[in-house]
């Protein structure tokens, strides 16, 4: 083959993960198959929706684990998975709690199984009552089996511990940073920016980025000055990461992003941008747009200008430089090996490119 045909190592990271997925989701459709079609369907359908993402998660526990001198792929691949199915239930669940049925453009479980239902003539209640039910239900399958693709990986039993303690960390983490977020809708005043900070690492950068770089560190038997150091660097450029994604989330391309630029304006998200804005003298104009789910593209045009006008989205930008200048500071450090610096130093470059 040419050299120019070749695959990059991060498409052949990726190629053994969607192996792992495949085959865990073909003998997961066989063996519901026992149980009548209408299983089978939900299985395919939670598969579709562990399809189509960038497999970020998978790509932290494998650049880490090989970086570090792993050489035990199939396992890796494995973990990996097990982190892109955590991925997958917490965010079926997360769009459950938003009451979201759309995903990077389409339909998500709630939303295929909501239509569906509409189409066989229910109504709108019913119809969306269908279409969660079936969401929590294929999110609680993604969940437990990740913890199962770890028990799958074959590593020795010490090692299967530690793995699974850091999943369930992340896990843990996870639902209390959900829990947050939840609160936060319903205070009537906007957290503070160093709170919401926490929610964000708690929610995302735990099982994002942490929990991967720390199991990939665990499985090529590093040292624990470098499963610590690692566990830092994940934890600031997580926070840059969902710093960046609230950003995107107001000010992005939703062909790029796949996402709406307007629905957290109209839901009204706290985020850094809006915990900023309180402090400007544009608030009592910014507070009047935002919240509204009528919110027209115009009104979000002109709270987009606010945001910008009174500093708010170059704050939010400067605090994602910060904490990303922040991790890769963190691998400096004297312990952290070369080639692991120089596979990871990018991650915070392409973290801020997100909003070039």
């Amino acid at each position: 083959m040419d050299v120019v045909d070749q695959p990059s190592v991060s498409e052949e990271r990726q190629s053994q993960v969607d192996a792992v997925l495949e085959r865990f989701f073909t003998l997961s459709k066989n063996r519901a198959a026992a149980f009548g079609p209408q299983y089978v369907q939900l299985w395919e359908t939670l598969e579709q929706n562990t399809t189509g993402g960038k497999r970020f998660r998978p790509k932290m526990v494998l650049t880490a684990y090989q970086a570090l001198g792993g050489t035990d792929l199939e396992a890796a691949a494995y973990i990996g998975a097990a982190f892109e199915l955590l991925h997958t239930a917490l965010i079926v669940h997360d769009d459950v709690i938003d009451h979201d049925f759309v995903r990077r453009g389409v339909p998500n479980i709630s939303g295929s199984y909501r239509d569906a239902a509409a189409a066989a003539g229910t109504s709108e209640r019913v119809a969306e009552h269908s279409g969660i039910s079936a969401a929590v239900i294929a999110g609680d399958l993604a969940l437990f089996n990740s913890y199962r693709l770890i028990d799958r990986s074959g590593v020795a039993d010490v090692t299967r511990a530690r793995l699974l303690d850091v999943m369930d960390e992340a896990l843990f983490a996870s639902a209390a940073g959900e829990l947050i977020d939840v609160d936060f809708q319903i205070a009537t005043e906007v957290p503070r920016v160093d709170d919401i900070l926490t929610m964000e690492r708690l929610k995302t950068a735990v099982y994002s980025f942490e929990g991967p770089l720390q199991a990939g560190a665990i499985l090529a038997g590093a040292s624990e000055d470098v499963v610590h150091t690692l566990g830092d660097f994940g934890r600031e450029i997580g926070i840059a990461y969902q710093l960046v994604d609230d950003l995107l989330g107001v000010f992005g391309l939703e062909e790029e992003t796949g996402k709406t630029t307007i629905g957290d304006l109209r839901e009204g998200k706290r985020t850094v941008l809006i915990a900023y804005a309180t402090t400007t003298r544009e608030w009592p104009e910014i507070e009047g747009l935002i919240g509204d789910p009528d919110l027209t593209d115009e009104g979000a045009a002109r709270a987009r200008s606010l945001l910008t006008s009174s500093g708010a989205k170059s704050f939010a930008e400067g605090l994602a430089r910060y904490y990303a200048n922040r991790g890769s500071a963190r691998l400096a450090e004297p312990h952290i090996p070369p080639a692991l610096r120089t596979e990871l130093d990018p991650v915070a470059d392409a973290v801020l490119g997100r909003v070039k």
